[in-house]
């Protein structure tokens, strides 16, 4: 039979905490478009008024 390993002493809430304080999760970066100035990503097309770089690429339906 196979040894698992096993923690020699038991890991504290302050430890455990203390790993586990980078692992939340990172709200989009949204930034405003300079057409409808809509909330959008960061180099994504528009979805509110379909413009990208200055320019209607995509045609948005209301």
């Amino acid at each position: 039979m196979a040894k698992h390993p096993v923690p020699k002493k038991k890991t504290s809430k302050a430890s455990r905490d203390a790993r586990r304080s980078h692992h939340h999760l990172t709200p989009p970066n949204l930034v405003p478009c300079p057409q409808c100035k809509g909330v959008k990503p960061a180099h994504v097309v528009c979805p509110h008024c379909g413009s990208y770089g200055g320019k209607q690429v995509i045609k948005v339906e209301d």
